[in-house]
């Protein structure tokens, strides 16, 4: 039987993993909110699906769930609009992309799958409330806990190029971070080894300042290294103060010993190197 992959908010992540599985024979539906998406996801092979229109022949004919939509003030709206479909189905695998943010600050110690869950932020709260709705279900699931996601179209080089480009101080500060073609690869070797009820941390090897991947960004351009400024005297927006308000590192051994990945780019030298090479 041909596997499907239904694919709720089918977006950046979801969309490297489609391009993984189509070639190996999959039929990948995937939801958006915009009707001028609808081509776009079609041209990558994808039967494109729009958010609001009845997904009960998609669920019926789907044997893998792949849920990246992100929570609001009311929950899950995955859950909301298509919840008692999901929980009736039988799956042979469901994937909830959730965000390392659940951990909340540590003060850039280290944390793993197995650190109590702290989140500092209205966003963080939010994922540890949708992971525990989505744990509520009878489900084959797995939760992946993803750290800052880069990749084409989504790298520092843009900024460095045309000026905009800041360094921001905060003593002390560390993100972890992850490309997005190893998200794919995670959840691919997910899907070929299935462990209901597992959770993964999906980042790379090494959690990193945020200004020493800018200046690396300059330094593979050949550029100056960005201007700096104090976090304190930074204008950010909310969204970009609350990702400076947490600090922590977090490890990535679950997904290399129980699912074999090798990291394709195990640190953002790699991945900033090749994405400069795409170019």
């Amino acid at each position: 039987m041909q596997p499907v992959l239904l694919s709720l908010g089918h977006g950046y992540s979801a969309r490297a993993l489609a391009r993984r599985l189509i070639p190996q024979g999959w039929r990948v539906i995937g939801t958006t909110r915009s009707a001028n998406h609808v081509a776009e996801i079609a041209a990558e092979g994808v039967e494109p699906l729009i958010w609001g229109e009845d997904a009960g022949p998609a669920i019926a004919e789907a044997t893998h769930l792949l849920s990246s939509i992100a929570p609001d003030t009311a929950g899950d709206p995955a859950l909301r609009q298509l919840g008692p479909l999901i929980a009736a189905h039988k799956w042979n695998w469901v994937g909830y992309l959730s965000t390392t943010g659940v951990y909340g600050d540590h003060q850039g110690g280290w944390v793993d799958e197995t650190t109590p869950l702290t989140p500092g932020t209205e966003r963080g709260r939010q994922r540890v409330a949708a992971e525990a709705e989505w744990r509520a279900l009878d489900l084959p699931l797995h939760i992946f806990r993803l750290a800052g996601i880069y990749g084409p179209s989504r790298g520092p080089f843009e900024k460095v190029r045309d000026g905009t480009a800041r360094l921001i101080i905060k003593p002390g500060q560390v993100f972890s971070r992850i490309h997005v073609e190893d998200i794919a690869q995670v959840l691919e070797a997910s899907i070929h080894a299935p462990d209901p009820g597992a959770i993964y941390n999906v980042c790379d090897d090494d959690p990193a300042p945020p200004e020493d991947v800018l200046i690396h960004a300059a330094e593979l351009l050949g550029l100056p290294r960005p201007p700096s400024i104090a976090y304190d005297e930074a204008d950010m927006t909310p969204m970009a103060r609350s990702f400076y308000a947490e600090s922590k590192r977090v490890r990535n051994d679950r997904i290399k010993e129980r699912l074999g990945v090798r990291l394709l780019y195990p640190t953002y030298r790699e991945g900033l190197r090749s994405l400069l090479d795409r170019e």
